[in-house]
């Protein structure tokens, strides 16, 4: 299930790669006039598991809120946590991960990679829907 989700709630764990894929799916989600890729999200702690170029997107966009998938990530064993070849960490944990959310500091880009056996239909959450009126 899809969930609407305050943006100051979400936790990055990882810095992203560079502008170029931040400007690439802003200018799509311009196009769309929606988000059409939730975010893969922590329940407990509001890290970001997939998605932080969405998640840059959305705050450059001033957005209140984004679409995310919530899941209890330290318990679901559907979803799995390795390195990116050659990022400089031989291995990681999902509690090192949801630390690393709720600290000030962030791995660098691609250091971890999870996999999950859901895959999720697109969706189409329009851009009126993630402000708030004032």
């Amino acid at each position: 299930a899809i969930s609407l989700v305050d943006i100051t709630w979400l936790k990055p764990h990882e810095e992203i790669t560079g502008v170029d894929r931040v400007q690439e799916l802003y200018e799509s989600v311009i196009e769309c006039d929606a988000y059409i890729v939730p975010l893969l999200v922590d329940s407990r702690s509001g890290a970001i598991l997939d998605g932080h170029h969405r998640y840059a997107v959305g705050r450059i966009m001033e957005l209140d809120q984004l679409p995310v998938v919530l899941v209890d990530y330290l318990n679901d064993e559907s979803i799995t946590l390795d390195v990116w070849p050659g990022c400089g960490i031989d291995c990681l944990t999902k509690q090192e991960v949801v630390e690393m959310s709720l600290s000030k500091n962030l791995f660098p880009p691609k250091t971890s990679r999870h996999d999950c056996v859901r895959t999720f239909a697109p969706i189409h959450v329009p851009l009126d829907k993630l402000r708030r009126r004032s």
